[in-house]
């Protein structure tokens, strides 16, 4: 049975190269569980869906958890499905330095990533659009 999980969470250190470091452990790790997804992050703040195997995402998910990295981790949405919207990534990243802010506006008060402020559906939409412009990068 696959599901998608969409989670949103403070980075504790912000710097390019801790973002880096994430992305790179996702993509190193995810393939082998079968787990795909997208991460945008922007202002501090991380939205990620990710997609797989009822296990597989949920012990994922606990392990973001715990993860020291993360801070103010809140479960925005659950679904089970019958099949991937974000199948073509490992884990695909979001370039927030060339969004159109427009986009952003379109779904929450302020142009800026804010999942906290908005509901997990809303959330799920932005993802979607930004993933029909063509704004997420590292497809594997």
């Amino acid at each position: 049975m696959l599901v998608r999980l969409l989670y949103a969470s403070r980075a504790v250190d912000p710097s390019a190269t801790a973002i880096e470091d994430i992305l790179a452990k996702a993509r190193h790790y995810n393939p082998s569980c079968g787990i795909t997804g997208i991460l945008c992050y922007g202002g501090g703040i991380f939205l990620q869906a990710i997609e797989g195997g009822r296990m597989p995402v949920s012990d994922l998910y606990a392990h973001i958890q715990k993860d020291v990295r993360h801070k103010d981790v809140v479960l925005l949405h659950y679904e089970e499905i019958f099949e991937r919207r974000f199948g073509g990534w490992t884990m695909g990243q979001v370039n927030m330095s060339k969004i159109n802010p427009n986009i952003l506006l379109k779904y929450a008060e302020l142009p800026e990533l804010d999942p906290y402020s908005v509901s997990g559906q809303v959330s799920l939409a932005l993802l979607e659009e930004l993933m029909a412009t063509a704004s997420i990068i590292g497809r594997t």
